[in-house]
């Protein structure tokens, strides 16, 4: 899968899977704002500077979360300006919002975690072990099969 290639390659590249050092990395500015309390982020792309702002209200997870998926935005979207990720965004059926989706999947849960034989984990276990909605779980094992 081309998102799984490209993260992997900017994960060693940049040694870190923290969505926001690689937006640091990236020349990314992440921005903390008080937004409407079902908005938890966006992209925004303005004569060549990018932006993802994040909900100041979220939890740490849930920023790290959005950053993850803003960022998918910005990498693989870069010109375009998204739409607010809603509560709902997980759910989307929208082109660049399952994009962007799979991209956060694929940045925040490493591939061993999906694969170690010792430890039969459930999606509900991976998804607790990274801090990460049980979606994002899904599709990263959806991806891998």
């Amino acid at each position: 899968m081309w998102i799984k290639t490209l993260i992997a390659k900017q994960i060693k590249k940049y040694n870190t899977s923290c969505p926001f050092k690689l937006a640091k990395y990236l020349n990314i500015q992440v921005i903390e704002y008080d937004l409407h309390k079902e908005i938890r982020g966006y992209y925004k792309y303005d004569r060549r500077n990018k932006y993802i702002v994040i909900n100041s209200n979220l939890s740490d997870e849930w920023k790290r979360i959005v950053c993850a998926h803003e960022l998918g935005h910005a990498i693989l979207h870069p010109r375009l300006n998204t739409p607010f990720m809603r509560k709902n965004t997980l759910f989307s059926i929208d082109k660049i919002e399952c994009e962007a989706n799979t991209f956060a999947a694929y940045l925040l849960i490493p591939d061993e975690s999906l694969f170690d034989s010792h430890n039969q984990m459930t999606i509900y276990d991976i998804a607790t072990l990274h801090n990460v909605p049980v979606e994002l779980a899904e599709l990263k094992f959806k991806g891998l099969f």
